[in-house]
């Protein structure tokens, strides 16, 4: 026997539901959500001894992910397989207590959605300790908030038997709270790790080849996925940066794990092919990477559209930017273009030097910036802060195309 209903408009029904009455059989469900965005319960005849849903026990489930967390549909009926819900009471204390630390109504549907049967839980001797020891560290409530949505499964592990150790370990190591807390935020995962399985493996492998603590400390930091990298994988990291030619003792060479370490084959050939199209060799490619490690980070699009600044319309010449990589770090729009601009015209003026290198315009903090090269020659270019802001180009300023070198400005 078969018993179908349909109900529309699921989203605006209120629960409990209407009441039903099924007598005879026990039953089990079917859920789906036809085109038109109705939603179709099916009620299978089954045997008294097998698994059952209670029909109006699955509108209820599916109903509270739609209108108390926030689900969609579709997402609500998949999670409906997890769990299902009898009265309110226990999972709108889950709730409150999830907003009560942190969790806003956005982040709320992604945290049910991955881990559902959360509404299950204990409120007070389950869920609640595990949010008190987390709320007793550093973390702001935006930051708490986004560490539990991003990583719901968190509060699926015990409290006592991975939660607290793992965060004792990170705290032996890295010795500050905030420092665990700033890890923790970057890679929330980490409470999910059995530590002994990768992460001290990896950190006995630097200590081996006698990287100082200090840079150890700065890994696992603001890198703690690096460190989570599986042993062999992280191995072979440590072995190709060590043949580049990178000093364990410096900080150069953990910036260079975690770039490399990051990074497929593939895609670190493709950044090479980038490189080669402005005419570096593959050799000198690995002096940018040394100088620079992060220079194999930045997206294509990023480095062509430098390049073609400071190269074409700048002028400036590969040896130029290898003395200063970082330039190519900067943001174009905001930093490299307008500071390039002003270098330009003092140059053309006669104001500063013609060979004064690009890192002289480029690694001064901004305030810097404006008293060495704006402010001190606004007498000389009355206009010289308003090139800086966009606000007037060079030509406007009174030079002729001619006198720029024929350089094409932006």
């Amino acid at each position: 026997m078969r018993i179908r209903f349909s109900f529309r408009g699921l989203s605006s029904l209120p629960y409990p539901p209407p009441k039903w009455r099924i007598t005879g059989k026990i039953f089990t469900t079917q859920l789906s959500l036809l085109q038109d965005g109705s939603l179709t319960f099916r009620f299978f005849s089954s045997s008294p001894t097998s698994r059952s849903a209670n029909p109006k026990q699955c509108y209820f489930t599916v109903s509270y992910l739609i209108n108390s967390c926030g689900l969609s549909p579709d997402s609500a009926l998949s999670a409906s397989q997890k769990l299902h819900l009898v009265t309110p009471e226990r999972p709108d204390s889950i709730l409150s207590l999830l907003r009560n630390y942190g969790i806003t109504d956005t982040q709320l549907p992604k945290l049910i959605r991955v881990f559902p049967t959360l509404l299950l839980t204990d409120p007070e001797k389950t869920l609640l300790p595990k949010l008190e020891f987390l709320n007793s560290k550093p973390f702001s409530r935006a930051d708490l908030g986004r560490v539990l949505s991003s990583c719901p499964m968190i509060l699926s592990r015990s409290l006592d038997n991975q939660i607290i150790p793992c965060y004792n370990f990170f705290k032996s190591i890295l010795h500050l709270d905030n420092r665990v807390v700033s890890a923790i935020k970057r890679s929330p995962r980490i409470f999910l790790e059995d530590v002994n399985k990768n992460i001290v493996p990896n950190i006995t492998a630097l200590q081996e080849i006698g990287v100082p603590e200090s840079s150890i400390v700065f890994l696992i930091t603001y890198y703690p996925i690096v460190v989570q990298l599986k042993h062999d994988r992280f191995g072979e990291t440590v072995k190709k940066v060590m043949e580049m030619g990178f000093d364990p003792l410096t900080v150069v060479f953990i910036k260079a794990i975690q770039v490399f370490g990051g990074m497929s084959k593939s895609t670190w050939e493709q950044k090479m092919e980038v490189y080669r199209r402005w005419g570096w060799s593959n050799d000198e490619i690995v002096l940018l990477f040394r100088a620079f490690p992060a220079c194999m980070s930045l997206s294509e699009k990023k480095i062509m559209s430098t390049m073609d600044f400071l190269v074409n319309k700048m002028g400036w010449k590969l040896t130029e930017i290898t003395r200063f990589p970082i330039s190519l770090g900067f943001n174009l729009e905001k930093r490299i273009i307008p500071r390039c601009w002003v270098g330009k015209v003092l140059m053309l003026k006669g104001l500063v030097k013609k060979d004064l290198s690009l890192g002289a315009f480029l690694r001064y903090t901004e305030s810097k910036f404006l008293d060495r090269f704006v402010i001190k020659y606004q007498n000389h270019i009355p206009q010289l802060l308003n090139l800086y802001k966009g606000e007037v180009g060079v030509v406007e300023l009174g030079f002729a195309s001619e006198e720029i070198g024929g350089i094409k400005q932006l």
